[in-house]
């Protein structure tokens, strides 16, 4: 880690994780460069291996800071909330996770690479995270669903969790993949993000 306060060492690291995030909109993960981030940086390629050593912890970096924004939004949904019923939870979360299409689409497509090639202190940066994720859906069930013991709320999230994983290729396609699917002639019936959490959240939580 270079010298310097830790002010300094937060910003160049925020400054990265931004410039990824920019060049992550047009391109592809694996056309991503160390070199084309530090591009979009007032700084170094060298100079980015002093706070990341991968690109991929860089993009794990990201995907936990999507982590911490959802679980800001799960947890301000269950205190500003006397009561829920268990459709008005399945709507919640899944209009929680419609404005998180990038935590979706890093959950799909780069997770396991990411994980692989970072650090083991980065992962467990990652994991915190990833764990207050739970934490909240569960805090979130355990105050409106008084039936729900634990084993049936863990169900739940063991159930939502690996499901909202895999939803993005499924609601977000280009046309070239439409085109594809026509021809193949696969009948497929294209839902939102939203409207694939909800309806899935609704039948776990048996509504």
């Amino acid at each position: 880690m270079p010298k310097g306060s830790p002010e300094l060492t937060n910003a160049r690291r925020e400054e990265i994780i931004s410039a990824c995030k920019t060049l992550y909109k047009d391109l592809s993960f694996k056309e991503i460069t160390i070199m084309k981030i530090a591009q979009y940086t007032t700084f170094s390629r060298a100079s980015i291996y002093n706070y990341f050593e991968t690109k991929e912890e860089i993009f794990l970096a990201i995907l936990q800071r999507e982590y911490e924004l959802w679980v800001a939004e799960l947890n301000e949904l269950t205190d500003s909330s006397d009561s829920m019923t268990k459709d008005e939870i399945a709507r919640a979360l899944a209009s929680s996770l419609k404005n998180r299409e990038l935590l979706l689409k890093l959950m799909s497509m780069n997770h396991y690479d990411m994980e692989e090639n970072s650090r083991e202190e980065r992962l467990c940066e990652f994991k915190v995270a990833y764990g207050s994720s739970l934490k909240a859906v569960d805090r979130m069930l355990k105050k409106f669903c008084t039936d729900m013991d634990d084993e049936t709320r863990r169900g739940f999230l063991y159930s939502f969790f690996p499901f909202i994983y895999g939803i993005y290729p499924y609601a977000v396609v280009t046309e070239k993949q439409k085109h594809a699917m026509e021809k193949a002639g696969v009948g497929y019936v294209y839902y939102s993000i939203e409207e694939l959490a909800c309806s899935c959240a609704k039948k776990l939580l048996g509504c």
